[in-house]
């Protein structure tokens, strides 16, 4: 008897054709999976870009917002010792939770600043004459002035807002008293009557911003010198 060729080639076909079936399927899975992917990132990346943004208009909120208890202070040595501190001020030291449940510490983000280290600063350590800090005896020695939750900056006025703000304030460091706790006397210091701000904002997701200003006095009012956005 003559083997059935015809039928062994068709058993070979039939298989052949599942394989292509099947290989078929895993390409549109994998391009589904794809697109799940790639629909999830830029979910993802618009979410961080909006987060983003709203944590620097955030932190600019706080800078113009406390320009105008600045402007009302006599005397801002008083603000540079931290004996004065805005109306808008929750503390100033410690931690603070976030919307999103994670933390934040106040003491340590000052001291970041103020030395490169969290746990604490000693005035040898904010002395110390370094690239970022070239001023020595007169480099800024950032304290709080500012703080709370953005939600709470306007009592009365209704909020979604979700992220927590600091305002820092430093002296100017091309005043030449060496002392970064008086505002010095404007016949001998080129800085006096010129204060520095740095506005942060802490929001969902880990994101973060920072606005630099520099403001000075003239008369009754503030001037904006200087208004520089991240860091």
């Amino acid at each position: 008897m003559q083997p059935d060729v015809h039928h062994g080639l068709l058993g070979r076909d039939q298989g052949f054709a599942i394989v292509v079936a099947m290989m078929g399927l895993l390409m549109i899975s994998a391009m589904a999976v794809a697109l799940v992917l790639a629909t999830t990132t830029d979910a993802l990346i618009a979410r961080n870009f909006s987060d983003g943004a709203t944590a620097m208009y955030a932190a600019e909120t706080i800078a113009l917002r406390t320009i105008d208890d600045l402007a009302a202070e006599p005397d801002w040595s008083a603000v540079l010792d931290g004996r004065a501190h805005a109306t808008f001020f929750d503390g100033g030291a410690g931690q603070r939770a976030l919307a999103d449940g994670s933390t934040i510490d106040l003491t340590a983000i000052v001291n970041v600043w103020n030395c490169g280290k969290g746990p604490a600063c000693t005035t040898a350590d904010m002395n110390r004459t370094t690239v970022e800090r070239p001023w020595g005896g007169n480099n800024p020695q950032w304290r709080i002035y500012a703080c709370g939750r953005l939600a709470d900056l306007a009592p009365g006025v209704r909020s979604t807002s979700r992220e927590y703000v600091l305002l820092l304030v430093a002296d100017d460091p091309s005043e030449t008293d060496g002392d970064s706790s008086v505002d010095g006397d404007g016949a001998a210091n080129p800085g006096s009557g010129v204060i520095l701000l740095r506005g942060e904002a802490f929001g969902a997701g880990g994101s973060h911003a920072v606005v630099d200003v520099t403001v000075a006095r003239a008369g009754p009012r503030l001037r904006v010198v200087s208004w520089r956005l991240g860091r």
